[in-house]
């Protein structure tokens, strides 16, 4: 069944993190996404973030690589790339030269910086990314240190689905009679957007700019996480009135004055350790008997080796097997035009130039000049 970017191309020239998140995130969803690799380069195709792709091998510091490149953005809707700014400008692939070629194409490119500002030429990662949004002030305990959150918020959730969005937004408008651009994804303002909440808050009073001493950041005792018995931990979410007191029923708290002041952060140092108190009294699994399915707003916390087995996620799919790994499901669900099951990516170099007219000698030709693959 085709998916609801059925009929769309895109081009993706392979990288690391968000360029890669975005593609696999069109590609889970039906479109046409063709991979330029480095010749030579290999790399594994059957990972998550390189799944449902055709490929092909191009040697592209050779105008016979650059023509060719050329030819395939002739016949594309769209293009992602994550190099610096700058790159491939040099390659003679940048955005005049293409949407010369191709008015139509949207020209999607995600960076850390962006592509202007003091820093847009300079190195870095997801941690700096996110240290300049200031978002990675606001994650850590009170009194202690920044904690990086792996590199879910710059690379993918302020990255490259920041550049899905763009993309599928321009591609859209171009279907409604708009031309071709080009989508500036930088992660700093991706980061930033993400904490579009929390800066709300503190523009109201209602948020400390400190870590963990805040509502939803580990600093209220009803919204954090407690190790159990068995050295494992549950997670409470427990803010609404009748959630909290779900909580405090379940917990035997329902008649201790002490817990009335739910919002006042004063308190809640001390209530946080009497919770962890009761929590060490049980193992996570009896934790979760007692309040798994509940309005308490209560989940175990799983490990990644964990999660695929848990009946929730067993029931609605959201992990699968691709190629022997597993892997997270597509999403988000479509009701008509569902995801169809994600494959390892194949290399396809001689489909793909089949369908621009090349010959079988053109192509064997280009194979035997290292041109492709």
């Amino acid at each position: 069944m085709p998916g609801a970017l059925e009929g769309i191309r895109i081009v993706e020239f392979a990288g690391i993190g968000p360029g890669p998140f975005a593609g696999m995130m069109l590609a889970d969803h039906g479109a046409d996404v063709v991979r330029i690799e480095r010749t030579g380069a290999g790399g594994d195709r059957s990972g998550t973030l390189a799944r449902s792709r055709r490929s092909i091998g191009i040697d592209m510091k050779r105008p016979e690589g650059v023509a060719l490149v050329r030819d395939l953005c002739r016949a594309a809707d769209g293009l992602i790339e994550g190099f610096r700014p700058g790159v491939m400008e040099r390659l003679g692939l940048g955005p005049d030269v293409l949407l010369g070629d191709n008015p139509k194409l949207i020209y999607g490119r995600v960076t850390g910086w962006g592509q202007t500002g003091p820093l847009a030429h300079a190195a870095g990662h997801d941690i700096n990314y996110i240290a300049l949004s200031g978002v990675l002030h606001t994650i850590g305990v009170s009194g202690g240190k920044p904690v990086p959150p792996v590199n879910y918020l710059g690379d993918f959730g302020g990255g490259g689905m920041l550049l899905a969005f763009g993309m599928v937004s321009a591609l859209l408008a171009v279907r409604m009679g708009g031309e071709g651009q080009v989508i500036d994804a930088a992660m700093t303002d991706g980061a930033a957007l993400i904490a579009g909440m929390t800066c709300d808050l503190r523009a109201r009073g209602q948020w400390r700019d400190e870590p963990g001493v805040n509502l939803l950041d580990g600093g209220a005792h009803f919204y954090d996480t407690y190790e159990c018995s068995d050295g494992r931990w549950v997670a409470i979410g427990s803010i609404e009135p009748q959630f909290y007191a779900r909580l405090r029923d379940a917990l035997g708290l329902t008649d201790d004055p002490a817990f009335d002041a739910q919002l006042d952060p004063a308190a809640w140092p001390v209530l946080k350790a009497r919770l962890a108190d009761i929590f060490r009294t049980r193992t996570r699994d009896a934790w979760c008997e007692a309040m798994e399915g509940t309005d308490i707003c209560f989940a175990p916390v799983l490990s990644l080796a964990e999660a695929p087995a848990h009946p929730h996620n067993k029931a609605r799919g959201t992990f699968l097997t691709v190629d022997g790994k597993t892997q997270p499901a597509p999403a988000p669900r479509f009701s008509v035009t569902p995801a169809n099951a994600p494959r390892p990516t194949g290399d396809e170099a001689d489909a793909l130039l089949n369908g621009l007219n090349y010959g079988r000698e053109r192509i064997a030709a280009l194979r035997t000049q290292g041109i492709i693959g």
